[in-house]
């Protein structure tokens, strides 16, 4: 995220407790290393819907793409179906 990006998510909410099942081992040997485990998770989970939320725009902007090439397609060389359809 640059600089100036405004972030996925209000900085600024309320936060609450939630109940996450993790592994222990994990939980202890990162908690060796950072002193705010809450904090880390957050950061985690940020960076997590940001990919997330890029992942799921390049979908959807291959999905239209290729929609509109097919589209493309049958405009200019009609539709298969035309050439076998009853009606």
């Amino acid at each position: 995220m640059s600089l100036n990006a405004k972030p996925a998510y209000d900085l600024e909410a309320r936060k609450r407790p939630v109940n996450l099942t993790l592994n222990e081992d994990l939980v202890a040997q990162v908690r060796e290393v950072a002193a705010n485990l809450s904090a880390v998770v957050e950061s985690l989970l940020a960076e997590y819907l940001i990919r997330e939320s890029q992942r799921r725009a390049a979908q959807l902007k291959l999905v239209e793409s290729t929609v509109a090439l097919w589209n493309q397609f049958a405009d200019d060389h009609g539709s298969f179906a035309d050439e076998h359809s009853t009606l």
